[in-house]
């Protein structure tokens, strides 16, 4: 089983950045992709970017343009670095990381964006 650490999110305001990282406890092991998801108050949870093994990356379109993310693939960690945060961006964010059919999910990180 892997498990998924994520870094400690915050209260940022509006305009402001805010890099997350997630790291696996599983290392010297390849994940197909790994990335982030976000699920505001009353939605569902949304896809936010990934990033596969091979550094493609896909991001949500309300994103683009302000988060970028990355992999350090030695130390099977990704990162979401956000910038030009806004109000709507408040919500929990989870890491995800997948290999074959397989799935982790780390603990939701609380991202509040208010002034």
């Amino acid at each position: 089983q892997v498990q998924l650490v994520v870094s400690v999110g915050g209260l940022v305001q509006p305009g402001g950045s805010l890099r997350l990282s997630c790291a696996a406890s599983r290392t010297f092991f390849r994940f197909d992709a790994m990335g982030w998801y976000r699920q505001a108050p009353g939605k569902q949870r949304e896809l936010v970017a990934l990033v596969t093994s091979s550094n493609n990356k896909d991001y949500a379109d309300f994103v683009k343009g302000r988060f970028t993310v990355s992999r350090d693939n030695a130390k099977e960690t990704v990162y979401l670095q956000m910038n030009s945060l806004e109000p709507e961006d408040t919500a929990v964010y989870y890491c995800t990381a997948r290999w074959g059919s397989s799935a982790s999910w780390g603990q939701g990180t609380q991202v509040t964006v208010s002034s």
